[in-house]
């Protein structure tokens, strides 16, 4: 979506081809019989670059219709540990100040100043040199001088060292340092081998804030859709994409299931990197994948969420272990197992959007969540058809004995996700978080969005760069669209460009 607002707003025509019955891809949703859930990301940073997105075609948020609207959460998340010690993130400096002094004293407080200050520091640095650009080359860290200047800005201050090390100079309360490191994970690695670097994702869910729209996540792609038809786009659902044509190095047509052929004169592919060869490009080889989920969306009686020890939008439920468990999750091909002290993510997003809750004849309830990092299936290839539910029912059994009573019997699942879902959708080892942020799979050296194999062909998405994430995914589809038409600035009125570019989406 993100690429086809720049490409538009830049004078080209786009269809985009969407293989879903709604748009979006990873942030997905699951239509229940009365309720829908998103079943795709739930954490939002950075709206900024939605509002940059939509304004590509001349729209802003609330002049969406109906109008987009995003709030900060406050707290953005609601930590719970084994020893029953609870914290909560504030974006506000003071107010995080003043939670992590009720929680861990007056001199965790003030390395928690420190720490914010560097991580803003390293965010800044890398933003806009290696997360908002696009790289022809490594050598482009050192040949051009605004990229030259952050990497030296990077070196002194650290961020390449390791991240867990890091945060551990500032916070020595293990509990608060989870609380600035677990972000690691969604980079694919554990704290303890992450680049420092990667500090910029605690400083964007924990400096920047965590968000949420109105009526869910799915709000935003629906909003992107209807500025992008609105301005002239053509959105294709239900059309999967089989095959490229190609005239020697490029992509002339994409074909769908349908039996239908859409033109082009370049193509934006969202296919994860695990589905690449097959249409027609070489994937890069060797690569190593993040850990995957395991993912359970449903509904609970109100009444019944009502009791649980904690009443948060997100929750995440911290076990015992810490460094065991990324090693349990991480571990490398055929060493991989599932966490045998869990820690969770629980979502309730009705507890930020009461339009959200579900009145049914036997009383009302709330769309919910559960989140279990596990091993991606090249760490681990376990049977997910036959383990998945048994697993659900383990980690159920371990928050019934956390204190939220009644989840066990009382949580309707709908829809359970596992590797093997992500694996049926196309996605590298079965994981929805790509390619892990390893050194060699980082800035420069992750997969290129212009792959060498095609004149005229362009990635976005995860998979590529800048990385995971919503806000990233938002950065892929602006760099793409930079690829084919240079800066992203919309085009001078009575200046219209003839290009066809066909933007093929896969979820």
């Amino acid at each position: 979506m993100s690429a086809a607002l720049y490409l538009t707003g830049a004078g080209h025509t786009v269809t985009l081809l969407e293989r879903a019955d709604h748009p979006g891809g990873r942030v997905g949703r699951y239509r229940g019989a009365d309720y829908d859930i998103d079943s795709g990301a739930t954490v939002l940073t950075l709206p900024e670059l939605i509002t940059d997105a939509l304004a590509a075609v001349g729209r802003a948020p609330d002049t969406c219709v109906p109008p987009l609207r995003i709030h900060r959460l406050a707290p953005g998340y609601h930590a719970r540990f084994a020893d029953a010690a609870e914290i909560r993130v504030f974006a506000e400096p003071d107010a995080m100040a003043a939670e992590v002094e009720r929680t861990c004293g007056p001199a965790e407080a003030r390395g928690y100043r420190r720490l914010r200050d560097w991580l803003a520091r390293v965010y800044a640095a890398e933003f806009t040199e290696f997360m908002d650009t696009n790289f022809d080359s490594p050598l482009d860290m050192v040949r051009i001088a605004e990229k030259r200047r952050a990497l030296v800005e990077l070196v002194r201050l650290g961020g390449f060292g390791r991240l867990g090390p890091r945060v551990r100079r500032f916070l020595r309360d293990p509990r608060l340092a989870r609380l600035f490191t677990f972000q690691a994970l969604y980079a694919g690695m554990p704290p303890a081998q992450a680049l420092a670097v990667y500090g910029a994702i605690p400083h964007m869910d924990t400096s920047l804030g965590v968000y949420f729209p109105e009526g869910g996540m799915r709000a935003v792609t629906e909003a992107l859709a209807q500025a992008f038809t609105d301005a002239g786009g053509t959105l294709e659902l239900g059309t999967e994409v089989v095959g490229i044509d190609y005239a020697g190095r490029r992509a002339r047509r994409a074909r769908t299931a349908d039996g239908r052929s859409f033109d082009c004169d370049a193509l934006v592919l969202t296919a994860d990197l695990g589905s690449l060869d097959r249409f027609g490009l070489r994937p890069r080889r060797g690569l190593r994948a993040s850990p995957s989920a395991v993912v359970a969306h449903g509904t609970v009686p109100a009444a019944i969420a009502a009791r649980w020890p904690v009443q948060a939008h997100h929750t995440i439920e911290f076990g015992h272990a810490w460094d065991t468990t990324f090693a349990e999750i991480t571990a490398r091909r055929g060493r991989g197992a599932l966490m045998r002290d869990p820690s969770l993510l629980l979502t309730r997003p009705a507890l930020t959007d009461p339009s959200l809750f579900i009145d049914r004849r036997d009383g009302r309830y709330e769309p919910f969540s559960l989140l279990a990092p596990c091993p991606n299936l090249v760490a681990a290839a376990l049977d997910w058809p036959r383990l998945g539910p048994a697993y659900l029912r383990e980690l159920l059994t371990v928050l019934e004995a956390r204190g939220y009573h009644g989840i066990a019997e009382h949580f309707a699942v709908d829809q359970l996700d596992t590797p093997q879902t992500w694996l049926d959708r196309g996605m590298l080892a079965g994981t929805p978080f790509s390619a892990a942020h390893l050194f060699r799979q980082t800035g420069p050296f992750r997969p290129s969005n212009f792959p060498r194999s095609s004149d005229n062909v362009v990635i976005a998405g995860c998979g590529t760069t800048p990385g995971v994430g919503v806000p990233t995914a938002l950065l892929s589809g602006k760099l793409a669209a930079t690829r084919i038409s240079g800066p992203v600035l919309p085009a001078p009125r009575g200046t219209p460009r003839t290009s066809r570019i066909v933007f093929e989406a896969t979820p």
